[in-house]
């Protein structure tokens, strides 16, 4: 019966790049001055289960690339080869590669193998002792120096020279399917070979197992083809046997004297350095178990595969709607059993008391499903800032707080490209150079800090640098420049600061690939209020920049206020209302362009009258016998003015735009426990359609309304 692998590979995806993320960040957290044994072994590990898995489903490319990497590797947590930090920077684009091939693989599109050849190539002159050729196409400079010439190794591939491999298997090998002769073939295709086999492991008569490999060989191959070319022949036995392969110099020796011995080892060449005369592959089985020992014993390492499962997002969000529906039953059932005689209906009551505490305990316990630790975005920056950081030739510290908050996988995803925006300006913009930082008596060395925290309802997210904050007059004639304000215009700092939200509104003094073009910072606040959520900057000058995002932990249910407008019912979020009052007539005021504003503690708020947006009938069209509800996104406020204010209700989000069309004014909509529809208010819309009716001549003008979401 055949195996469709197919049906695998997904795991297998998902899988690797876990394990590309591992590689990554341990690859970033090595010091080459002092290696720690731990990070070596986790990054090969990584590496190790990539090639097997991807030479399994039968993605060559990606086994044979992923081999050469880990040879090194292997060289390196043995001992046998110092780490440079050349070797690290290579190590880290072959991440690269290996991720760009596996998202090729995964989208089933052409694979092109041009970055992961030349790759290959640096990696063979590493290990072949010669001077290692940047992807880039410049000789890379080597931190080993012969300490005698290496004319062997200059001509490992150019000339032939003679490998001595010393192959001793395991005495299991034949029951693995494994064949030596088959090996020895292969490797008399890629020159001349010359094989003795040693019998001084063959037990006694009464010993011996037909089944089991007593025997080892020594092996002389003359050959142009490199080291890893060779290693790739024993791939499969490399775990389970002692192999070591030397370079020597000249052609055969006379293997069956003791003078050809003493021979081969006076000709030996210096490959490697004069600390690695003799490169061994790998070490025998009782080393390997040594030194990945601690990683087995790693309790937290445990814990975690012990109590991790993988689940398809299908399924979490076919559970999620399941519970939406009961939280609709539980509030029908609630609203029903007010209407009923209490002496008949106690027992209900307590049964439907019971019902909504089980349906807030499943509920609770269903979104933690879905909820990741925010250490899955923040991976993602520590190889940034080390790559800008040299690339604009300043030094940076990041640290990271939080990093086991948790929120929902989906608000996680759209968070992603927002913050790699805010952490690249603050990059850019926010730090200075090292010669700038020791003028301004600031240590050369900058900080940025991204800090993650739940408060309340919300999970925070923070950026802060500690570089040279925001330019005030800077901005202020950069937006007189581009008309966003007038010539006389007066601005607070907080309204000034805001100004970096405009669409195309950029202080750079010249246009870089990093940042300067004007787009990106309109686009992250969009994207933050297409979550419901906000951003706000905070920046002294000369000491630092802080923004910070405030997001709902769900996009599947929130907490909402009932309001009543006419004969209609609206939710308007929780997490966005400052306040509700009875309005006081003496403090409304009608402006030109007939936009009446409310006055609360020196800061006039415009009102929007939601029977005029939606075109329905209130109960009286006069102020003071309504309520006004005071909304705040994006650091503006508004005032809906509402007939009356029902209870607070957790509500499950159904999409509009999925069921219906985009309807300016209303994020979602949700069933209502007598069955009715009730339209959750876009709170950010009905912003902007007060900003609309503003006008800037009467100083009322709100510097954010000017960005709406898409």
């Amino acid at each position: 019966m055949s195996i469709d692998l197919s049906q695998f590979h997904q795991v297998f995806f998902e899988e690797s790049f876990e394990g590309l993320q591992v590689m990554e960040s341990s690859l970033l957290d090595l010091d080459c001055e002092n290696v720690d044994s731990e990070t070596i072994n986790s990054i090969f590990r990584a590496a190790h289960s990539i090639k097997g898995s991807s030479s399994t489903f039968g993605f060559t490319d990606v086994a044979e690339f992923t081999h050469v990497l880990e040879t090194l590797l292997d060289q390196v947590r043995e001992g046998s080869r110092q780490l440079q930090p050349d070797h690290v920077d290579l190590l880290l684009q072959s991440v690269d590669c290996l991720r760009g091939m596996l998202t090729a693989l995964q989208a089933g599109a052409a694979l092109d193998t041009e970055q992961s050849k030349i790759l290959i190539q640096a990696f063979n002159d590493i290990l072949d002792g010669r001077q290692p050729v940047a992807p880039g196409g410049e000789q890379a400079l080597s931190n080993e120096t012969p300490s005698s010439p290496p004319v062997a190794a200059s001509q490992c591939q150019e000339e032939e020279i003679t490998w001595h491999i010393q192959f001793v298997p395991d005495v299991n090998l034949l029951r693995t399917g494994n064949e030596p002769l088959r090996m020895f073939r292969e490797l008399a295709e890629m020159g001349e070979l010359e094989v003795s086999v040693n019998l001084d492991r063959i037990p006694d008569l009464a010993g011996l197992n037909p089944e089991e490999c007593h025997l080892s060989w020594d092996l002389y191959l003359s050959t142009g083809r490199s080291r890893s070319e060779i290693e790739e022949i024993f791939e499969w036995v490399m775990d389970e046997s002692d192999i070591t392969i030397t370079a020597t110099a000249g052609l055969f020796t006379n293997i069956a004297t003791p003078q050809a011995e003493e021979h081969e080892l006076i000709a030996e060449p210096d490959v490697m350095g004069a600390a690695e005369a003799e490169v061994q592959n790998t070490v025998k089985p009782a080393d390997k178990q040594a030194v990945t020992k601690p990683a087995q014993q790693n309790p937290a390492a445990k814990s975690s595969e012990s109590t991790s499962i993988r689940v398809s997002i299908e399924k979490i969000d076919s559970l999620v709607n399941l519970v939406g529906e009961l939280v609709i039953t539980q509030s029908m059932l609630g609203q029903l059993g007010n209407e009923f005689d209490m002496e008949k209906l106690q027992k209900l009551q307590e049964g439907l008391a019971q019902l909504e505490h089980n349906t807030r305990e499943l509920q609770e316990s269903v979104m933690r499903i879905r909820m990741l630790p925010i250490s899955f975005t923040f991976s993602r920056f520590p190889r940034m800032v080390r790559d800008l950081s040299k690339q604009l030739g300043k030094k940076i510290d990041l640290k990271l707080v939080g990093e086991q908050t948790e929120l929902d996988k989906t608000v996680m995803e759209k968070i992603g490209d927002p913050l790699v925006h805010l952490v690249r300006n603050a990059l850019d913009h926010g730090l200075e150079s090292p010669a700038e930082r020791r003028a301004a008596g600031k240590k050369e060395t900058g900080t940025i800090t991204l800090n993650a925290f739940h408060q309340g309802g919300n999970i925070m997210i923070e950026i802060i640098d500690d570089g040279k904050g925001l330019n005030r007059e800077k901005i202020l004639n950069k937006a007189r420049t581009n008309g966003v304000i007038g010539e006389s215009e007066v601005l607070s700092d907080e309204q000034i600061q805001e100004l970096i939200f405009q669409p195309g509104f950029s202080t750079a003094e010249q246009v870089t690939d990093v940042s300067g073009r004007g787009v990106g910072m309109d686009v992250v606040r969009r994207n933050i209020l297409e979550l419901n959520g906000s951003i706000e900057v905070r920046s002294v000058e000369g000491e630092g920049s802080t923004f910070t995002i405030r997001l709902p932990l769900t996009l599947a249910i929130l907490d909402g206020q009932l309001i009543d407008v006419g004969s209609q019912t609206f939710i308007v979020p929780l997490v966005s209302i400052v306040e509700s009052l009875q309005p006081d007539m003496k403090l409304i005021n009608h402006v030109a362009g007939g936009c009446d504003v409310f006055r609360l503690r020196d800061e006039y708020i415009p009102i929007i009258k939601l029977w005029e947006v939606f075109g329905v009938e209130p109960r009286s069209k006069d102020l003071a016998d309504s309520l006004l509800v005071v909304v705040e996104a994006g650091n503006a406020k508004v005032a809906v003015v509402v007939d009356d204010l029902l209870g607070q209700q957790q509500v499950v989000i159904k999409s509009m735009e999925t069921n219906y069309k985009k309807v300016d004014g209303i994020s979602g909509a949700t069933i209502l426990g007598d069955g009715t529809v009730s339209l959750i208010l876009d709170i950010t819309d009905l912003i902007y359609m007060a900003g609309e009716h503003q006008q800037s001549k009467n100083g009322l003008k709100l510097i954010s309304n000017k960005t709406r979401a898409a």
